[in-house]
């Protein structure tokens, strides 16, 4: 029996930036190193943003300005700027703000008085300045603690607020800023508030069309089936078309937060559009025909929205407001009135989408009988086969804590030997692991019928459960595990092609992702170095003198369980797949499985010689691809 005592003496208050600190993922979700666009220094940014974006909704000031320079961040904007006599308050007492005035801020994105204290807490510097009616007032902090309190003064800068912070890097591990996350950020709130110019390090991001300039920058015209549909109401905004691609694919908001994960919203348009659909042609169509290739956007404004967690991915709520209705029936009378009455009066786009269904329905009636004999397949499969190690909870699970359905994951890996290393080394808990057999099929360009006719796919789509679209997908992370030679290479480029080729969703929904395994294992009798560049390497050796043992890890089966349990755990390196900004995953798969030999080795050699420079400037690479 244990002796442990519990008394007065176990108990313990903490302050708010206490409890922040120890507790941050509650306030921005997991921490990370930069390397997702969901990390928590993106979070950080977003808190202080969408204070400058409410302003600018409320009627004031008409542009942002942003810079990020070596992990600094400072965020302008020109709204009425924070009371003077609160800017202290505002940053630093939990549960203070405006926006609990609803009069003042009556949709607005934050409304629990929580995100700049967050911010504050977990920065090593931070500092803000309000300015108002030609006076102004400064704060620094560190950590949450004030530094130092500046008295109110004059000046003749325009009224607003000025924030800039450093995350602390003894909470955020050797973190860095990728600027591609940062513009993707900044272009959805363009598209979301059309004219509010966004100035960032120099660059203005601003959009005229809002949620039409979204879809058409991020679909290809030739490849869509009409002309995107663009219908604005009072508190919504939907854009809508069709596409050649499998899947569906989402770009939905509530009050300018981009629920990447969905919810009450999303679910709301989903049902409306067939609904609406089937109407208008009076034809029961099959739900899957109806939505199949769809691209969409759709934008709520929801008085005191209720989100499924502090970073706000998902809408919970189930009204527009207190008083107001249900948002599924305000999202279904909308688009039957407006959806109904564009296709009446488009009597075009009404024949492209009528064909764009039957071409669905021609597609999934023609491979039925072999996605049954291959389902027949895949289940006798699971009953003899050791290819999938699951994990005991699941992301598509309704069940049990929130925090640990998102750190489920499943790895993708070759050969028995890597694959025992992981099964060994992983959490059983929250990780699975599905081992490949050879090289996956080269299926770009293909249709949806290869996946079924070829056993390693089927079975892959099934262990993911992914056969009817993403919806319960089974695993938050879907990780890419090959090794760091050129056949590791080529099998990652095969499953990324059959990952965008038919399930693309994964990626524009932030599922999958390539794990990074350490090179080189450098080290002494005392110390050991596990690197993952040339460079790193390079480092590791001075640090130990040159007197170093040095392994080169060409497969994950040559490192050992208990070395791989640190590159899995809290210690993994992730790279997060998307589509390069300006490219839809069509133009993506085309650039680098098409015919464009001269330009995809000019992209191959210009990025090698980078890699080389980092390590021994001024080499000259010589390459036959």
């Amino acid at each position: 029996m244990s002796t442990a005592t519990y008394t007065e003496d176990n108990i313990i208050s903490l302050d708010w930036k206490e409890h922040i600190r120890m507790r941050p993922g509650m306030y921005i979700g997991k921490l990370g190193d930069g390397s997702a666009a969901d990390d928590g220094i993106y979070i950080l940014l977003k808190e202080v943003l969408d204070n400058a974006i409410d302003e600018y909704t409320m009627g004031f000031g008409k542009e942002i300005e942003i810079f990020e320079d070596n992990g600094l961040i400072s965020v302008r904007d020109f709204g009425r700027g924070i009371p003077l006599g609160k800017v202290v308050e505002c940053v630093s007492k939990i549960n203070t703000g405006g926006k609990y005035d609803s009069k003042a801020f009556k949709k607005s994105v934050g409304l629990n008085g929580v995100g700049t204290k967050a911010v504050n807490a977990l920065s090593d510097h931070f500092v803000v300045v309000s300015c108002r009616d030609k006076k102004m007032k400064e704060a620094s902090f560190s950590r949450g603690e004030l530094l130092k309190e500046e008295r109110i003064s004059k000046t003749d800068e325009p009224n607003g607020t000025y924030v800039e912070f450093t995350a602390d890097e003894t909470i955020f591990n050797n973190y860095r800023y990728q600027s591609e996350y940062i513009e993707r950020l900044l272009w959805n709130y363009a598209y979301l508030n059309a004219g509010l110019k966004l100035r960032f390090n120099g660059k203005t991001i601003v959009s005229k069309n809002g949620l039409l300039d979204l879809l058409n920058k991020n679909t290809n015209a030739d490849e869509i089936r009409y002309p995107v549909i663009h219908l604005k109401g009072e508190d919504i905004e939907i854009a809508m078309t069709h596409g050649q691609q499998y899947g569906e694919l989402y770009y939905s908001f509530v009050n300018g937060q981009h629920t990447t994960q969905g919810g009450t919203h999303q679910n709301a348009f989903r049902e409306a559009v067939v609904k609406t659909v089937r109407d208008f042609y009076n034809k029961n169509f099959d739900v899957k025909d109806i939505r199949s290739a769809i691209v969409a956007a759709v934008s709520l404004r929801v008085e005191e929205p209720v989100f499924e967690s502090q970073t706000k991915t998902k809408l919970g709520s189930l009204k527009m407001g207190p008083k107001s209705p249900a948002i599924k029936s305000f999202v279904m009378e909308f688009m039957t009135r407006e959806l109904d009455n564009y296709l009446h009066k488009n009597s075009d786009v009404a024949d492209a989408l009528l064909k764009r269904i039957q071409q669905s329905e021609r597609e999934r009636k023609e491979i039925a009988g072999i996605k049954k004999i291959a389902n027949q397949r895949a289940k006798k499969a699971k009953i003899h086969n050791k290819k999938l190690r699951d994990c005991r909870i699941h992301y598509d699970d309704k069940r049990g804590n929130v925090e640990t359905k998102e750190a489920t994951s499943i790895f993708i890996t070759e050969g028995d030997s890597a694959s025992g290393s992981l099964t060994k080394a992983r959490d059983v808990q929250t990780q699975a692991v599905f081992s490949l057999r050879g090289k996956p099929l080269n299926c770009f360009g293909m249709t949806r019928k290869v996946v079924y006719q070829n056993e390693e796919l089927n079975l892959l789509q099934h262990a993911l459960n992914i056969e009817d679209g993403i919806e319960y997908l089974r695993y938050n992370k879907v990780i890419i595990a090959t090794d760091a030679d050129v056949d590791g290479m080529h099998i990652r480029l095969l499953l990324l092609t059959f990952f965008l080729q038919f399930f693309p969703d994964l990626v524009h929904e932030g599922h999958l992702y390539i794990l990074e395994t350490p090179l080189f294992r450098v080290r002494d009798k005392k110390e050991t170095y596990y690197c993952y560049t040339q460079k790193e390497k390079q480092a590791a050796i001075e640090k130990l003198r040159g007197k170093a043992e040095i392994t080169r890890f060409k497969g994950l089966g040559e490192i050992s369980p208990d070395e791989f349990e640190d590159f899995i755990g809290s210690r993994m390196h992730l790279d997060q797949v998307y589509a390069p900004e300006g490219m839809t995953i069509d133009q993506t798969l085309s650039y680098f499985m098409g015919k464009n030999t001269m330009q995809r080795q000019e992209f191959i050699i210009e990025n090698l010689k980078v890699e080389l420079d980092e390590v021994t400037p001024g080499v000259e690479v010589n390459a036959t691809l």
